[in-house]
């Protein structure tokens, strides 16, 4: 029987593949305990409307100005809690792919692999 050059020779050691394995989850815990200990403010009106948003994403305080209820206008009180959402979502957003790339460093796996 000949060897077929497109496949592996050798198996990979499994004790190995399982303890990289294991580090990669331990260290993909770590970096979500790491998030949830984040708080991101976001503001939208020139700081009418103010969020506070956990780094997994859970609205923890949401202060609106008195000055800037209108209840001839509510669709501008909504459009300014919606920005202010966004915008904290967003800050969010870009501290998760900076841990994940930490996290990716640390395991010595290419950038945005995770």
């Amino acid at each position: 029987m000949t060897s077929d050059s497109r496949f592996p020779t050798e198996i990979p050691n499994l004790d190995e593949l399982m303890k990289q394995a294991q580090k990669m989850q331990e260290e993909l815990l770590r970096s979500q305990s790491q998030l949830a200990r984040q708080q991101i403010e976001a503001s939208s009106g020139g700081g009418m409307v103010n969020v506070l948003i956990s780094g997994t994403r859970e609205v923890l305080r949401l202060q609106i100005d008195p000055q800037v209820i209108d209840p001839k206008d509510p669709q501008m009180l909504q459009d300014l809690i919606v920005a202010a959402l966004n915008q904290g979502l967003q800050k969010v957003r870009h501290l998760e792919e900076d841990e994940m790339q930490k996290t990716a460093s640390g395991l010595g796996l290419p950038s945005g692999l995770l």
